[in-house]
């Protein structure tokens, strides 16, 4: 099991970008939570098997059609457990 948070940058608010991450999510099956960061970027965490957290990622870099993805960061944590479904954060 892994557990990243990720950081996006780009033209991604906007743009469906959260609900695109919902989406993939819940194909991936998936916990965790997606949020528009004051800086004009989304931020995400997700929990996981580790090849699923890797297609969550991959699509996140591409991003929806509507959105241009200019950086991705990532930052492996520790695997807490703490989510049972993924939310997106108003």
């Amino acid at each position: 099991m892994k557990r990243v948070r990720i950081e996006v940058d780009g033209y991604v608010q906007g743009v469906g970008f959260r609900w695109f991450a919902a989406r993939l999510a819940e194909r991936f099956h998936l916990a965790g939570w997606v949020c528009n960061k004051p800086d004009g970027g989304v931020e995400t965490v997700v929990e996981g098997e580790d090849a699923s957290v890797n297609e969550y990622i991959a699509s996140l870099r591409r991003g929806p059609l509507s959105a241009t993805v200019t950086d991705l960061r990532l930052f492996e944590e520790d695997f807490g457990g703490e989510f049972d479904r993924f939310a997106i954060k108003f």
